[in-house]
């Protein structure tokens, strides 16, 4: 496997769009392709802010520091061209879109990934959708329903994971997705995740969350704890097993440096 970085971001830093509320204040990160990274941090502490800016939203903007995605400056980057280039974004709250079958959505999304003058051969998405919901345990019929409309928690994510697999991104970056969803939701969305993995070695995912309970299910390599809009500790799985004993009081009262550089601990 690849030792270059899908992903390497430097010194980051970003704020509120026509605001100047800073909210990244130099966070610095590397993942190399087939690992997955957890993120970790009390709230308001930059971890949506951070899948926000990866992905382009607008509401966000980058004022400082360096995103490399793939060998590309990802922050030059319009937002439909880094989905184009491998990244997704699994929402924290996935948008309803009535009138919209899900076949259609992901027909959709599927031929803009080809090149140009290319034509989605109609057969062989049918054939790909429906391999990919046996391979989630998804009843085919789901593909008829409208875009998260009236969906539970649960099936907003499951939607989210087929999305995943039908694109098949470089690095998914997956924002909270254990948010609201009971103990069986989150089995069945971590099943998704880690079949995609085991199907491709080479995907690489960054997690996203508040609790260690998703880890018991998707296994990180890294783990991170963000505060104050940068990583202060990195470490293996053992850093959200402590998360989970204490909390995060031994980051109280934490402030950025000056320069945005805090010295980062490793465990």
């Amino acid at each position: 496997m690849s030792d270059t970085p899908v992903l390497k971001i430097k010194n980051l830093q970003a704020k509120v769009a026509e605001d100047e509320l800073r909210i990244l204040t130099g966070l610095d990160l590397e993942i190399k392709p087939g690992e997955i990274h957890a993120i970790m941090g009390p709230n308001a502490s930059g971890k949506s802010t951070l899948a926000k800016v990866l992905a382009g939203h607008p509401g966000y903007e980058a004022t400082a520091g360096s995103v490399v995605f793939q060998g590309e400056d990802l922050l030059e980057l319009e937002a439909d061209e880094r989905s184009q280039a491998g990244l997704f974004l699994a929402f924290q709250y996935p948008v309803e879109i009535p009138g919209v079958s899900i076949a259609n959505f992901l027909r959709t999304a599927v031929q803009s990934r080809l090149t140009d003058g290319d034509e989605l051969d109609i057969f062989e998405f049918s054939d790909q959708l429906t391999e990919r919901m046996e391979m989630l345990d998804m009843d085919i019929s789901f593909a008829e329903r409208h875009v998260n409309d009236g969906f539970s928690g649960g099936e907003k994510k499951r939607n989210e994971i087929l999305q995943m697999a039908m694109l098949k991104p470089k690095l998914a970056v997956m924002d909270e997705t254990d948010s609201g969803l009971d103990i069986d939701a989150l089995k069945i969305v971590a099943n998704g995740v880690n079949a995609l993995v085991e199907e491709d070695p080479t995907m690489s995912i960054l997690l996203i969350t508040h609790y260690q309970r998703l880890l018991d299910y998707i296994k990180p390599h890294f783990v991170h704890v963000m505060v104050a809009g940068q990583i202060v500790r990195s470490g293996g799985p053992e850093v959200a097993l402590d998360l989970e004993a204490e909390g995060y009081k031994m980051y109280e009262g934490f402030e950025s440096s000056a320069n945005g550089n805090s010295p980062v601990t490793t465990a």
